[in-house]
């Protein structure tokens, strides 16, 4: 029996392809065993069980970026949890350790090479965060989402998919999808989300300007998030939803997205061949701008700016999108011919090759 320790979380960017891989895993080989490494605060403390998999919490210990008295701690911390890990990958004779990023990745990546285990990653983002900085030291077993990604021994895997969403049909499934969202069946439906941790711009402008998309003839499914400020006004045609864990029937019922540019987002926008307006987080490392480079250059995604997208954004430039049928038809094909819908199977293979080469 071959044991997998799967490390990674925080976000649904992160937990989703996680929980994908460990499905392909399970079904190439339904005896693994399939142990997954998380923090207690990120959304894997929900999701990982939900989905029928071991969770392992580990303290979440976010790297000190100045001088302060967390920073004075945070080696010894850091210490204890490698090697709380390391422990956990003897006792459990763990044959290979797969990171996604996030709190849970850098300390699993330097517990198995203290453990002499093999070590593979994944980056869902164009551009690296520092844990996979860190472990793509360690390894030559490195799956990336976006080619040119700045990492050694870089193999383009694309992400992996839920099947709900690699799978997806769309047009057989929407009409089932919008009477789940109380959506009307023959108005188009412009789909916006920001992540499972909501968008404040993208919230506020369109609730601001929710008036004008409906007066177009369209209807609005909106996802806030798990952190909204604002109120639902419960006007018809514009549904408003704080967190789904159906996104596959979210995307079924959408003729149109407008979202952030997360990996996963991004993605999921390609394979299902879904047209997008994307308005990049403006915080971090600029790794969103770069997620969206691929359908915007392929004509398939509208890249806005996020200080530029207000309500006159949605007056001028949106409801002209909104209007123009065959434009948007053109963009959903252009978006088909972007993604990549075997994520999973690629991931497992590059994980299988490690483990032959142990």
């Amino acid at each position: 029996m071959t044991t997998y320790l799967l490390a990674g979380g925080g976000t649904a960017g992160h937990v989703n392809p996680l929980l994908a891989t460990a499905d392909e895993v399970r079904r190439r080989d339904p005896e693994a065993s399939i142990i997954v490494v998380g923090t207690a605060e990120g959304l894997e403390a929900r999701l990982v069980p939900l989905r029928g998999y071991e969770l392992v919490t580990i303290p979440r210990l976010p790297f000190p970026r100045r001088p302060s008295g967390a920073a004075l701690t945070f080696v010894p911390r850091l210490l204890g949890v490698v090697e709380q890990l390391r422990s956990l990958i003897v006792e459990r004779s763990v044959d290979v350790v797969v990171g996604f990023g996030g709190y849970a990745a850098a300390p699993a990546y330097l517990a198995a090479r203290r453990a002499h285990v093999p070590v593979v990653i994944h980056e869902a983002n164009a551009r690296p965060g520092l844990a996979n900085r860190l472990g793509a030291r360690f390894t030559p077993y490195v799956g990336v989402v976006f080619a040119g990604t700045p990492l050694p021994h870089a193999t383009l895997t694309g992400l992996p998919l839920r099947r709900e969403i690699s799978r997806l049909d769309r047009a057989a499934t929407s009409p089932s999808a919008r009477d789940t969202f109380g959506l009307e069946p023959d108005a188009p439906v412009l789909l916006v989300t920001g992540g499972s941790l909501g968008a404040q711009r993208l919230n506020h402008t369109i609730r601001d300007a929710y008036g004008s998309i409906l007066d177009a003839g369209w209807q609005i499914l909106h996802i806030w998030g798990d952190k909204p400020d604002l109120v639902d006004p419960g006007v018809d045609g514009y549904r408003v939803v704080r967190y789904s864990d159906r996104m596959d029937l979210a995307f079924a019922a959408a003729d149109l997205v407008v979202a952030r540019a997360g990996a996963a987002t991004v993605s999921e926008l390609a394979v299902l061949g879904l047209p997008s307006v994307l308005v990049p987080y403006p915080v971090g490392n600029g790794e969103q701008k770069v997620n969206a480079h691929d359908l915007v250059e392929a004509h398939a995604a509208i890249l806005v700016d996020d200080a530029r997208f207000s309500p006159q954004f949605v007056d001028g430039e949106l409801l002209a999108l909104l209007a123009d049928r065959p434009r948007i038809a053109a963009m959903a094909d252009a978006a088909r011919g972007v993604g990549i819908a075997d994520g999973d199977a690629r991931l497992v293979e590059l994980i299988r090759r490690a483990l032959a080469r142990a």
